[in-house]
């Protein structure tokens, strides 16, 4: 890849866990809520790609964003508006319901502003230790067939996942974590997020970062111009990008952001 020249960024793409917010705190580090600031100030656009929900962001701190990637692309929104969103359709729900019957396993069901489970044990509960983010009710979820559902947390093995796959003809997933990966629809993607941003804002992919630390970011991180993989991040994530900043619990960002003189 041509590295442009850094001082053309115009809008920059952050994933949440690991790479905005510490695992180990569970908090945006003083010095990332600095860098984000200077970034404003600089008068660079910033954006949200994670696959957290609209109910999981609370941990940003109140920092307003330019725009919101979530549910890994399959709802986008600006603080007035929503400009785009992507469903699981039906069939592939019935499937689904099916396959947990027929094999249990935890599933986590992502409506816009929640999340439901059919039921929880000690893998569900081990995530949540680690983003303080799915402590949601578990229950029956058969009726979710006729809500706008957007994602689903499959907490399964590798091989499970490609063999679920294999019965969702119309959906894709995800993994950040080798307990569970995340199901969503076919046609949303961080990626998709980020040029429907860059159509609503007038913006061009050449002016773009996107900055990350797990599996489900490494598609966006091929698409921007300049990709940035945290220190924290799984070896394939570090192999793609163009620079690998310290860990987000080290000053990761801000030690990015200076190294490309972004202020």
């Amino acid at each position: 890849m041509t590295m442009p020249m850094t001082s053309t960024i115009k809008a920059i793409f952050f994933d949440i866990d690991g790479t905005l917010v510490s695992f180990k705190t569970h908090q945006i580090p003083p010095s990332t809520l600095e860098a984000l600031k200077k970034l404003r100030e600089n008068g660079i656009q910033l954006f949200i790609a994670t696959g957290r929900g609209k109910d999981g962001l609370d941990v940003l701190d109140h920092f307003e964003f330019d725009g919101y990637i979530t549910l890994n692309g399959q709802y986008c929104y600006t603080k007035d508006e929503l400009i785009y969103e992507n469903t699981i359709i039906k069939d592939d729900l019935v499937t689904l319901l099916e396959e947990v019957e027929k094999h249990p396993f935890p599933c986590g069901f992502t409506l816009e502003n929640t999340k439901y489970f059919n039921y929880r044990d000690e893998r569900v509960d081990e995530i949540h230790e680690i983003t303080h983010n799915d402590d949601h009710p578990a229950g029956d979820c058969s009726n979710v067939v006729n809500e706008k559902v957007y994602q689903c947390m499959c907490f399964i093995d590798t091989q499970e996942e490609k063999e679920l796959l294999e019965k969702l003809p119309h959906c894709i997933s995800a993994r950040w974590h080798p307990l569970f990966c995340d199901i969503s629809p076919i046609g949303g993607t961080k990626q998709k997020g980020i040029d429907k941003f860059l159509d609503y804002y007038h913006l061009d992919l050449e002016n773009t970062m996107a900055v990350g630390d797990g599996g489900n970011d490494i598609e966006m991180l091929n698409h921007v111009a300049v990709s940035v993989a945290m220190g924290n991040a799984n070896d394939e994530v570090k192999e793609i990008a163009d620079y690998v900043t310290a860990s987000v619990d080290d000053d990761g960002l801000m030690k990015a952001m200076k190294h490309f003189n972004l202020f």
